[in-house]
């Protein structure tokens, strides 16, 4: 699109003077309809995965307040319903995202609708009366939880350019890192309801947090826009001035699914695990029972979670740099998604409770899945490096720029 389009008010540059003032007006224009796509997208989006996490760690205040012992658990019952949920949440998120995906689906429709029978599901743990009862629910929410974050990270990865994806991802996983933070404080005031209308304190926090759930529901419904080239809530030249610029960065990208290249590697980000790997050395010193103090195993926590959430959104934006059309980063969100939700399987068996409170098993594992990770990034590196001097010599000699099958990677 031309400059003229968007600003309305170009005319012929005549002077270098003149061309800085058209220049600067359309960055100051592009940038009024950024920070509209900004509002529109991050809070909404963001707020969907800040619920995603109070469901699905509300499970832990419910233990507390006497889950295993008001549905009559057997001892492993608490970790089968943490695994449970993973089962169908790793394998429904590729799909999910392919039906996202598909012409006629609408996001904030799709997304709306999962997430208000995520609600109603979540709030039917509180009521409940077997053990059986719940793992069905359990497994039921993994479906239904799935779609939301690949969805989520879909949607924003198709609106930004490689640019200006990483911030946005960095703060669509910051509204996550909420969930756990206000869980136990929600926890804590919902116990006070113990025996209102004949329920136990446990069953009144899956209850509200559900209620809670289908509330926000609503807002997805009335505020999530739909893909970039059918979406209305901005001008006809603010839309066409987004479609040239994500053309531009990305080039030409096909919005359906055939032809698409799946085989792509994905990548791991080295700064997040460097810091993640201080968490665990400290962890495995403690559990072979040296002397760690309560202060430094209390530190090594937030590097841990530091170094795990500086990943989420680092290594969500570059995969997305390095795809090419809808279908193709539809199913890397949900694949690098679903692969890094993987871990609660492994989580839900090495921490072994009768090796409790030094836990050696997970925290060596935890510390030699991490150690991996440093391998394959820096691996992957070098792969990249390699593919770009091999498309730079060509381009050398037959010339060719970026599109849909041959481009240059970014690491």
């Amino acid at each position: 699109m031309s400059e003229k389009v968007f600003t309305e008010e170009k005319t012929t540059a005549k002077s270098s003077s003149d061309q800085d003032t058209v220049e600067d007006l359309v960055s100051t224009k592009a940038q009024r309809y950024i920070t509209k796509l900004d509002l529109r997208l991050i809070p909404v989006l963001g707020c969907t995965y800040t619920i995603l996490f109070l469901d699905r760690t509300n499970i832990a205040n419910a233990r507390i307040e006497g889950l295993e012992k008001g549905l009559k658990m057997p001892a492993n019952g608490y970790n089968t319903c943490l695994w449970i949920f993973f089962i169908p949440f790793v394998l429904i998120e590729i799909p999910s995202n392919l039906i996202m995906s598909l012409p006629r689906i609408k996001p904030n429709i799709f997304l709306g609708c999962n997430m208000i029978v995520l609600g109603i599901i979540a709030t039917c743990q509180g009521l409940t009366h077997s053990y059986g009862g719940l793992l069905a629910l359990r497994f039921l929410m993994g479906i239904f939880e799935a779609t939301l974050p690949a969805g989520a990270a879909f949607l924003i990865g198709e609106y930004y350019t490689r640019k200006e994806a990483s911030l946005r991802f960095a703060c669509f996983f910051t509204f996550g890192v909420l969930g756990p933070c206000i869980s136990g404080l929600l926890a804590y005031g919902i116990r006070n309801m113990n025996g209102t209308q004949g329920k136990e304190g446990w069953r009144w926090i899956f209850i509200l947090e559900g209620i809670f759930t289908i509330f926000i529901s609503f807002f997805v419904f009335a505020i999530v826009p739909d893909f970039p080239e059918k979406t209305k809530f901005l001008s006809a030249a603010e839309k066409e001035h987004l479609l040239d610029k994500l053309h531009r960065d990305k080039g030409d990208q096909k919005l359906d699914l055939k032809s698409v290249n799946w085989v792509k590697r994905f990548p791991f980000v080295l700064m997040g695990i460097t810091l993640a790997l201080v968490g665990w050395i400290i962890q495995v010193a403690y559990s072979e029972k040296k002397g760690v103090t309560a202060g430094v195993r209390y530190f090594s926590l937030f590097a841990m979670s530091g170094g795990t959430f500086i990943q989420m959104a680092m290594l969500t934006a570059w995969m997305t740099n390095n795809l090419r059309g809808r279908a193709s980063i539809g199913v890397g969100t949900a694949v690098i998604l679903g692969l890094g939700n993987c871990a609660n399987f492994v989580a839900s068996n090495v921490f072994i409770k009768r090796e409790a409170p030094f836990y050696p098993t997970g925290f060596r594992t935890g510390l030699g899945l991490t150690v991996f990770g440093a391998v394959v990034c820096v691996s992957y590196v070098g792969v990249l490096w390699g593919h770009n001097r091999k498309v730079d010599r060509k381009r050398r000699e037959f010339g060719g720029e970026d599109d849909q099958k041959e481009y240059r990677y970014v690491y």
